[in-house]
């Protein structure tokens, strides 16, 4: 599998063979990401890809090991990687991927052998995967609800739902049926799929409008995101039309055009963090993390993915030093050691929320993780 290019200080290319480490080396923390940086996830993938420029080179003292995959979108390629990851590399934390079946394939990896995974990408958190995985990107209740209150808020009676068939789209799909039917007064008329790959949406589309809902929901990530977006309003669809955060970035507007004025999106306050108080705590890092990616990429380029990777760096600056006081790097003992920190450590603000984990909240994240954002004159907004 091709290795991705990337700044040298951060990734480490050769893998050490057991027993030719030096007693130097062996204090390394090494930790094994993959994420789509190809295929039709790549708009997720690349800005997290760039993310880890930002990454730090040693947390407590202990110098970060960091070798970077690319899985393609692709679950049983992400598996490969997971496991090439825990059995050449000794691998202490995993992180990844980009979107859910392949971050589902890394967490099934991850619990096998017992260790730390970061997902970066909204995932089913089963009792298998439980003990292992966290997830960085806010849960989708958490997201969903804001949208729904914008429905109720704006009188919408009917919604119609579009979204990826698959994983992704299943969990939209499935809040949107019982938060709406618990709220009351919102009906689900019609509900369309379409693959990750599909380069048209014109029937699912046709059979949305034929039910003529109120709003349409758009379950759906990356560039794949802007394709019923574009379709619908070029169909002459002109009721709300509402995104997911796996919509918030650049690409979205740059595909969808025009299309995309005036959507209805859930994000991260990492989007809009200078709309913020100066007392939340997802402002200090917001600013730093969009100055450091704006300053490299060009304004208006931050985005939602680049935030999961380096806030998942956040937590680990927090829990690190703390295994690295019980155990060494390498071992057994340690990855439970940043197991058990990732559950002590309270109160951890990163760029897209403030984070506390519990046994049973593999999310850790509340109300502070979201905003909602619109688009105007090609620019994402914060909507108030």
């Amino acid at each position: 599998m091709k290795k991705l290019n990337w700044t040298a200080a951060l990734l480490a290319a050769s893998v050490a063979l057991p027993g030719a480490m030096t007693a130097a080396m062996a204090q390394d923390i090494t930790i094994g990401v993959s994420v789509s940086s190809t295929g039709p996830a790549a708009a997720l993938g690349v800005p997290e890809k760039n993310a880890l420029e930002f990454a730090p080179t040693e947390i407590g003292g202990a110098k970060l090991k960091i070798i970077a995959l690319d899985d393609a979108g692709d679950p049983t390629a992400a598996t490969t990687n997971a496991r090439r990851f825990v059995t050449e590399s000794k691998a202490d934390i995993l992180i990844g991927s980009s979107i859910t079946p392949p971050s589902i394939a890394i967490s099934t990896v991850a619990n096998e052998v017992g260790v730390p995974h970061f997902s970066l990408a909204p995932m089913p958190i089963t009792d298998a995967r439980a003990k292992w995985t966290a997830v960085m990107p806010q849960p989708v209740p958490i997201m969903g609800k804001v949208l729904y209150e914008h429905m109720k808020k704006n009188n919408v009676k009917t919604v119609g739902f579009i979204g990826f068939s698959d994983s992704y789209g299943d969990l939209w799909l499935n809040d949107l049926k019982t938060q709406t039917g618990q709220m009351g007064g919102i009906s689900v008329v019609a509900e369309e799929r379409y693959a990750r790959p599909d380069t048209s949406v014109t029937g699912q589309v046709l059979k949305l409008l034929s039910a003529n809902p109120d709003a349409i929901l758009v379950g759906a990530s990356g560039a794949g995101a802007a394709l019923p977006q574009t379709e619908l309003r070029n169909r002459g669809y002109k009721g709300l039309i509402y995104q997911t955060h796996g919509a918030a970035a650049i690409d979205f507007i740059r595909i969808a055009g025009p299309a995309a004025e005036g959507v209805i999106m859930a994000a991260g306050p990492v989007m809009a963090p200078e709309g913020q108080a100066d007392s939340a705590l997802t402002k200090k890092p917001g600013l730093a993390l969009n100055a450091a990616y704006e300053g490299k990429y060009g304004a208006h380029t931050r985005s939602q993915f680049a935030g999961h990777m380096y806030d998942a760096f956040e937590i680990l600056k927090r829990i690190i030093p703390v295994a690295l006081k019980t155990a060494k790097p390498g071992t057994p003992e340690f990855r439970e050691a940043i197991r058990q920190a990732l559950l002590s450590e309270r109160e951890m603000p990163a760029s897209q929320g403030v984070y506390n984990f519990t046994e049973k909240d593999r999310f850790g994240t509340d109300d502070r993780s979201r905003i909602l954002l619109t688009v105007k004159n090609g620019k994402f907004e914060l909507l108030k």
